[in-house]
């Protein structure tokens, strides 16, 4: 099984879930060149990320290039301790990853 790209975590703060995540990305525009060859990076970047809970979309995110490099994403969301928060994205070549946790006590 190939390693994660996301590390997510959560946690019930008296009924608001705040969910946390890091995901290793390299997020390049397509207007960078690379030092030793010269020629442009293509284009690698998120497009679409996703976070359900209990199976319900609680936040839809579209991005584009212009997020950073491991993009670190953050908020909160009324829910309760043992839902179950899948994080998913998807990237501009079509590749992709996610991740479920089960939210527990701070």
């Amino acid at each position: 099984m190939a390693k994660s790209t996301i590390k997510l975590r959560t946690k019930d703060k008296g009924g608001k879930i705040q969910v946390k995540a890091l995901i290793t990305h390299p997020m390049h525009t397509g207007l960078v060149k690379d030092k030793k060859t010269g020629k442009k990076i293509p284009a690698q970047y998120i497009t679409e990320v996703l976070v359900e809970a209990n199976g319900k979309p609680v936040l839809t995110a579209n991005w584009s290039g212009s997020i950073s490099k491991n993009p670190f994403l953050s908020f909160k969301y009324a829910g309760k301790e043992g839902d179950k928060i899948k994080l998913s994205w998807k990237d501009n070549t079509g590749k992709s990853d996610s991740i479920e946790k089960t939210v527990g006590k701070k």
